[in-house]
Formats: structure tokens, sequence, C-alpha cells
């Protein structure tokens, strides 16, 4: 394959759409499309330069110009005036035109032009001066193709004769005619493209574009649009460290992926995933024009593969210090090294780094490695994950297991849970371990991860150490212990886990201190759907055990769990004991254990209703998780401060916080479930019925056995409103059937807060008044003396709705207390839906226009679009506190709310019933808003709006 062909390769496009070049395309339309233009676009290999002129030739408003591309090419033998003579070939078919003897000049050059060519002209003798009638003729030749845009591409390549031409129209451009030019700076001849300095005339306009490389969002974007699909937010941060938000190398290793993952981007970005071939090459052909001191300072940095020194270089490639500065300049000014730190030199991205490392042979990289290790070890402190990647490398097994544990153990110390799991995991897959070495860095790799957030490789690595014949007797029902808590967090795995922990306690007879770990999770009552009478026995088990420990990290660990249980069941003699858990620790382990007490009281608080007592839990442990580098506690205290944040009524940026939350730990069961929770009930407030049904489908109501009880039963209750709200009571009963029938096995009642009102709702809809009295004197008796106000206010909803057809003063009376002890809480949306019933059920409609003041402060759409509703069905008319006011170019509430509705996909039609609206009222503000925005059409609206609004 020649260079030139290999260069068209490179060029090669994978994506439907364009990314990240909007702002320069705009820049470029702006003065193309109505004068002369001159356009020099800036940017190193791969980032854009050609995908960019291809979307400026193809967009509609340039379908007037006359189109002209050339490309300069890497040839050895260059052709004169080469790439500017290839774009005026396209000229070939059109009409006539008008030119003077002069144009002759051109027909050596452009036989395809015979017929609309002057007669050649006689030979001057004087190559300058033929040379500029050969120039002029050019220019006058591109004046009759006008309007027209001239493209030449990869102007670094281009030869003398090429650049002067270009000078030469570009000094000058006529009229209608517009020049466009791309080129590497790291691939120039001399410092600049055009040879000598330059800048268009004052009549002409001028453009200069320097193309960056794309940021972490726009790499996310980029991807999805080659994948077919949304990525996660950490893949996008990946994919941009692995290829330095270059396009062209994006696209490659996408490309890459989807032949050998077929899709799945779980891990897909590893660092032993292949190099794509096209960039192997271009780098393969970058080496071979180095010189050989330059070539060995490159592979060093390759197989360093971090930014070092010259000093660091020189010493790891063996080249002479005096020589390493200057070779080094030449990789640099080439573009295969970048100074990424101040005197810190390396490659741009990762994959350029592997494509120079696996042109050594292997023999060639130990030596490098081994140089390394030598060269490293002296730092102060020393690189301990270097090290052991570079004795890895080295096939030094020892010296690998103590950098790579130490590495290990430091990362854990500082809190940096991932990084510290990912070594263990490596370490263990090393062949020749000892017994003892296996059963050292499993016990800490579940010890770790039980502190971070994630769990699916580690219990992978860990179900195989189980297996494997080197692990002791001793230390497998540890792990098999590790493997029970972290598959609680998977979804799917609690009834796995429940099974392991059961083993794990008979294995542990020599370790009481381990086993009552196990024995406090199996009596933790929200894990998933196991009857609480079948888990009382553990639980008294773990009070047992408690009794009589004097571990201080265990007794805090067995209390984390206890006290959170107790609270959890309404035990109205828990707060007594709260005094159990001691204010201050000394270590790491206590600390983390505190943590997790806390956020785990601040979850149970949330659950029953203790508001403000909850926020005090969150704050210390937080803090306390915070330093002690405990990332899972994290994450279950932030899901729990977004439900409480719901209960409170703080949600302004609520539903963006929760999303990205969500991003972030969609694999943790208990984190994920809550946060789709948070999310399906928000949506549910603002009449948004595609996008609450799949998030409250993710809060476990479709495996209760493997749910976290308490959410999936608030989602069962989020579900029948989603139903019950757009008229579908089958489907709204079935929903709250399922969510009794779960209550009623796990028989913790306090949990009836989010179902209780709803399913009161829709069964007296449904005809079924007697199994609502039932239902709610059920609840009833089962918070009897329990200390949990949340579900005691929900109570007073229930009656006053059960009252409401009998009796109205009495259902009044209910509301209103419910009202009161909502607002006491305090839980400002749940009170103002009290309100609601009672405003009513009393006729006052003055209270009802201001209750739409208060749906719409929270953003319940739906809840003050039926407020107003109500107002105007008896006669008058909406006011609001802050009266009306011009929104000029800006969406007015009532757009804003029209247009989320839009993004969900839903009809003038649907849309009109979430807002209580008329289809015509709906069409003038969606046409309103398409004009506010700049759009055209309802597809551009949805894209327009966050995807916070949006079903995932």
């Amino acid at each position: 394959m020649t260079r030139g062909a290999r260069r068209t390769s490179l060029v090669r496009t994978t994506s439907p759409v364009l990314v990240g070049r909007g702002e320069e395309l705009r820049a470029i339309l702006s003065t193309v499309t109505s004068r002369s233009t001159v356009v020099i676009i800036e940017g190193e290999a791969g980032v854009g330069k050609t995908r960019l002129v291809h979307e400026l030739l193809a967009h509609p408003s340039l379908a007037d110009r006359h189109a002209m591309v050339g490309h300069c090419h890497p040839l050895r033998e260059p052709f004169p005036f080469g790439a500017v003579i290839e774009a005026l070939r396209s000229l070939a078919g059109r009409p006539k035109p008008a030119l003077s003897p002069v144009g002759g000049a051109l027909r050596p050059l452009l036989p395809e032009l015979d017929d609309v060519l002057p007669p050649s002209l006689p030979p001057i003798g004087d190559p300058p001066a033929e040379r500029h009638r050969l120039l002029r003729a050019a220019r006058e030749l591109l004046a009759t193709a006008g309007p027209a845009l001239l493209v030449v591409e990869d102007l670094h390549w281009a030869d003398d004769s090429t650049r002067q031409m270009l000078r030469f129209v570009m000094s000058d451009p006529p009229q209608n005619l517009s020049v466009v030019v791309t080129y590497r700076r790291e691939d120039l001849a001399g410092d600049l493209p055009l040879g000598a300095a330059y800048r268009p005339p004052d009549h002409v306009a001028g453009v200069l574009l320097r193309l960056e490389p794309l940021a972490v969002p726009e790499v996310g974007e980029l991807a999805a649009a080659i994948l077919g699909d949304a990525v996660p937010a950490r893949f996008a941060a990946r994919l941009h460290e692995r290829t330095a938000g270059i396009p062209f190398v994006v696209e490659e290793l996408l490309g890459t992926l989807r032949t050998t993952r077929d899709g799945l981007l779980d891990d897909a970005l590893s660092d032993d995933v292949e190099v794509p071939v096209l960039l192997r090459d271009a780098m393969a052909d970058r080496l071979a024009g180095l010189p050989d001191t330059t070539q060995r300072l490159v592979h060093a940095a390759a197989v360093l593969a971090a930014p070092a020194t010259v000093d660091t270089l020189a010493e790891v490639a063996r080249v002479a210090p005096d020589t390493a500065p200057g070779a080094l300049g030449t990789a640099v000014e080439c573009g295969v090294l970048f100074e990424l730190e101040p005197t810190r030199y390396g490659f741009r991205h990762t994959l350029a780094q592997q494509a120079v490392r696996d042109t050594l042979t292997g023999p060639a990289r130990q030596l490098l490695h081994v140089a390394a290790i030598t060269s490293l070890r002296g730092l102060d402190p020393p690189p301990l994950v270097r090290l052991a990647e570079h004795s890895r490398l080295a096939g030094r097994t020892e010296d690998w297991l103590r950098y790579g544990e130490q590495a290990a153990e430091l990362a854990g110390r500082v809190g940096d849970i991932a990084a510290a799991t990912r070594m263990l995991q490596r370490l263990l897959a090393e062949p020749d371990l000892s017994s003892s070495d296996v059963d050292r860095l499993a016990v800490a790799l579940g010890s770790l991860a039980y502190s971070g957030v994630d769990q699916h490789d580690p219990v992978t690595t860990l179900g195989r150490v189980l297996a494997d014949h080197r692990l002791s007797v001793a230390a497998r029902g540890e792990v098999r212990l590790f493997i029970g808590l972290l598959l609680v967090r998977q979804r799917g795995g609690i009834e796995a886990a429940r099974e392991e922990i059961r083993l794990a306690v008979s294995e542990l007879t020599e370790r009481p201190d381990l086993a009552a770990k196990g024995i406090a999770l199996l009596g933790t009552p929200f894990i998933g759907g196991t009857p609480f009478a079948e888990q009382q026995e553990w639980m008294a088990e773990a009070e047992r055990r408690l009794a009589v420990c004097e571990d201080s990290e265990l007794r805090i660990s067995l209390l984390a769990n206890l006290l959170g249980s107790r609270l959890h069941m309404g035990d109205p003699s828990v707060r007594a004991d709260l005094r159990a858990l001691p204010p201050a620790v000394e270590t790491i382990g206590e600390r983390r254990q505190l943590a997790r007490a806390r956020c785990n009281l601040a979850d149970a608080c949330t659950s029953v209703g203790h508001f403000r007592q909850a926020r005090e839990f969150l704050s210390t442990g937080l803090r306390l998780a915070a330093s002690a580098g405990s990332a899972f506690v994290t994450s279950t205290a932030q899901s729990t401060q977004v439900r409480l944040d719901w209960y409170l009524g703080a949600w302004d940026g609520l539903a963006e916080r929760t999303t990205q939350l969500l991003d972030d730990y969609r694999e943790l069961l208990p984190v994920a479930s809550e946060l789709s929770l948070v999310l399906g009930l928000l949506a549910v407030a603002r009449g948004e019925w595609t996008a609450a049904e799949a998030h409250l489908l993710a809060t476990g109501v479709e495996a209760p056995d493997d749910a976290i009880a308490p959410i999936a039963i608030g989602g069962f209750g989020g579900l029948a409103w989603t139903y019950l709200s757009q008229d579908e009571t089958g489907k709204a009963v079935a929903a709250v059937e399922d969510g009794m029938r779960v209550l009623r096995r796990k028989g913790v009642w306090s949990w009836a807060a989010d179902l209780a009102p709803v399913a009161v709702s829709t069964l007296l809809t449904a005809g079924r008044r007697e199994d609502a009295s039932g239902f709610v004197k059920e609840v009833a008796d089962g918070v009897a003396g329990r200390d949990a106000p949340l579900v005691h206010a929900a109570l007073e909803l229930c009656w006053g709705r059960l009252a409401e057809a009998d009796d109205p003063v009495r259902a009044v009376g209910h509301y209103r207390a419910a009202q009161a002890a909502y607002r006491e809480l305090p839980a400002p949306y749940l009170s103002a839906l009290a309100a609601e019933r009672a405003a009513i059920a009393a006729g006052d409609h003055e209270e009802i226009a201001a209750l739409a003041d208060v749906f719409s402060d929270l953003t319940a759409t739906r809840d003050a679009a039926r407020c107003r509703r109500d107002v105007r069905a008896h006669g008058a008319s909406p006011r609001s506190r802050r009266g009306r006011r011009g929104y000029g170019d800006q969406l007015s509430p009532r757009e804003q709310d029209v247009s989320r509705l839009v993004a969900q996909g839903m009809t003038n039609r649907e849309i009109a019933d979430v807002l209580y609206l008329s289809p015509r009222t709906v069409e003038q503000h969606v046409t309103k808003a398409l004009r506010k925005l700049g759009h055209k059409s309802r597809q551009d609206l949805t894209q327009s709006i966050p995807r916070t609004f949006r079903p995932r």
C-alpha cells in the first residue's frame, strides 16, 4: 500500500452526523455564502478537517456554488500545481467561459478542458514569466467558475508550485470565489502553510480555524452517533482518555469494538483492545522517517506509557544525555511526541503509544521495561503502580506481586477503592501464586470491594478463586461471605446472595466475628422479599452476638444493621438505643462502619418520615464516608439524599442531579432503584407518563424478591398513580394488588406510606370500597404503636378518601389532619395534595387557585394544571400571585411544560389531556416554542430538551 493510498483510508468517516464542529461550520457559512472568502483550517491528523469540509460542501446554502476540490499527496515526485489542477478538472462539461488568450497557458496541464481553453501560447523562454502567465491563467479560469468554492486539502504536502499558485489566487481572489485550505502544522516543511506569512486582503473575508480535539461530552455524542445508542458518561470519559478526543481515533476504535465485542461496552476499552490497523500503519509510517536516536526515545516513551522528562527517556533508551534533547525535539516537531506537561513528554493518546509499543520485538520491550524499573525505583515516592506494571511485563513475578500489593494497599488507604480492586484482581490472575498469596489477595479484594461501588468484576474474580484448589479451607468462608455481601448490590442477585451468606456462616465456625456480619445481613428486613417473620430469628441471633461483642469495629457494623432495621420497622424504643453508637472513632475501619451506620439510619428515617433527623444523620454520615474512602456508603447516602429531597420539596434541579447519579451508579441495585423511584415520581407529577413508567419499572417491581422492599413498594404506588391518572384503572388495580401482596408478605407496615393512598383511590375507582376499607384497617393495625409518622399521615388521607362519599365534613377533617401531619414532617408536596382534597371536598376554589401556584413552584405540572382546570370548571379564572408578564424570546412556563411533553413523544391530544388544555391551545404553545427556539419541527424541539425529561 502506498502512503498516499493509506491516507485515503485515514480520512474516511463513520459518524452519520457532524459532532462538535457546528460552531466552526457556522463561522465558515456566514461568510462563504455572501462573498469571497479565504478559509484556512488547521488541525492535527484525524481531528476532523476533511469531515468539516464535506459538511460544508453538502450544505444546502451552497447548492448554487460550483465546488472544485483538490488534494495534495505525499508523492515522491511532486506534480506541479497538482492540487489546483485536480480541482480545475471539475469544470469539464460546464458552459464555455469567456477567457482571454492567457488562458491557453493551461492547455498542457488540463487536456480535459481542451474544448473550452484558448489555443496554446508560444513559449516565452523565461521560466519565471511563463510561471506567472500560468498563475494568471488559473486565476482567470477560477473567476469564470463563480460563484464557486475551491477546496485544497492537506496543504502540508503541497509542492512549492502549488503553494505559489494558491498564494497568487488567495492574495486577490476573484469575486464570488471562496478558497478553503486544510493543513497539519506538524507535517509542514516549514512553519507556515503557504511558505511565507499570509493574510487575506482587506476586501476579502478571512477565517482562520484551528480544530481542537473533542471534549468528553462531544466524544460521548460521537460514540452514540456511531453505535446508534447513548453511552454512559464513564464510557465517554474512558474513550476520551484513550483517544485524546481525536474523532478519527474515536471512530477507528469504536469500529474495532463493534467488530470484536459485538457492540458490548462493558470493559470494552481495556488496555488490551487491539490498536486499529489504520492507526498502527500510520504510526509505523511516521516512525520510519525518524532518525535512529529519535526512534529509540520514542520507543522508550511507548514503554514508559506516562509523561517523562528528557533525562528519564534518555536513561531508559540508553541515549547519551547530550544528544537526547535534539532527538526529542525532532519527535515533537514531527507530531509523534508531545509536551503533555511542562518538561514531560509522551503520546497524544494511548492508542498511539500502543501502536508504537507493538512495533517492538518481545526481547526489546523486556529490556526497556527492565531499564524503566531501574529508572523509576529511585524516585521518591516510588510510583508503585508503574513499577508493578513494568515488573509484570519484564517477567519479574516476585517484584510484580510486591509492588502490586503495595500499590493496592496505598490506593485503599487514600480511598481509591476502584484502583485497589483492579490491581488485586490482576494479581489474582497470576498463575504462579502460592496458596498463602491467593488467601491473602482474595480476602483483601473482598474487603476493599465491599467499601467500593464496583461489584460485578470482583464477584467474578472471587467466584473463580472460590473454585481454586489453592484457596485454603480457612479462607473459603471469608471469600464466600464477601461474594454474598457484594451480590446483594446486584440486580437479580439478592436471592443468590442470601444463599451464599448462609453457606458462609456455616463455614465460618472458627471466625465468629465474620459470621456475625453475615447473620446481621440475613436479619435485615428491607433486602429482598423474604418475610420478616423468617428474618427475625437471624436478627435475634445478631442481637445476641452484639451483646457479647468486644471488637469495636464489629460492634459498630452490627449496630449499623440492627438499629437501621429497627428504625425501618418503626420500633419506638430504638431512639433510646441510638446512643450506643460512638460519637467518634479512631481507625479507618471503625470510621467506615460508623459512616455506614449513620447513613443506614438516615435511610430508615427517610422511609418512615423522620426527615429532620434524616438530614442530621446524612450530614455526619457523608462526612465520615468521605474521610474513610467508603465509596459505596457515599453512593447510598446520595440516593437517600435524593429521596429525602423529593419529600422535602427540594425539586429545583433534582431531576438533573438524580439523572447524573443514575449514570454513575446504574449497576448498584440499592442506589439505582431508589434514584429511579424519585425520577418516576417526579415524572408522575409532571404528567410525563412514558418516562414515569420506564423509571418506576426499574424500582424492582418486576422482581420484588430481588429488590429493596420499601423502594419496590413505592414503585408499585407510583405505577398505580401513573395508570390511574390516564384512566387505566385495570392496570392501576394490578399494580396496587402487587404492591399490597409484597407489603403483606414482608409484614413491615411502616412502608405503606407511598402505597396506601393510591391503593385506596384505585380500589374506590374500581368500585371495590370494601377492599379499600379492609386494606386501610390492615395498615392501621400494622402500625399501631409504631413510630412511623409518614404512614400515619398517609392513613389520615386514606380515611378522608373513604369518608368523602358519605360524610364530606368528616373527610375534610381527615384531609386537614393529613395536611398538617405532612407539613410537620415537612413534606410540602404531599401536604399540598392533602390540602387540595380538603379544598375540593369543602368547595373552596380560592384555596385551589392558590394551590396551583404551590404546585407550579414545585414544577408539579400535572397537579398545577388540574387545580386550574377545577377553578375554571366552577366559573372562576385562575389567578397567579405573580401576575402575567411578557416572556419575549424566552419560553413561558406553559411553553416549557408543553415542550417537555413533546420530548416524551406525546401528541397534542395527549398533551392536552395532561395539562387540561384544548388541543388547539397546545398547538399554539408548540408553534411559539418552535419559533422562539429557532426550530422547524417537533423533532428539533425534542432534541433541545434536556435528556432528564425524556425516557431512557
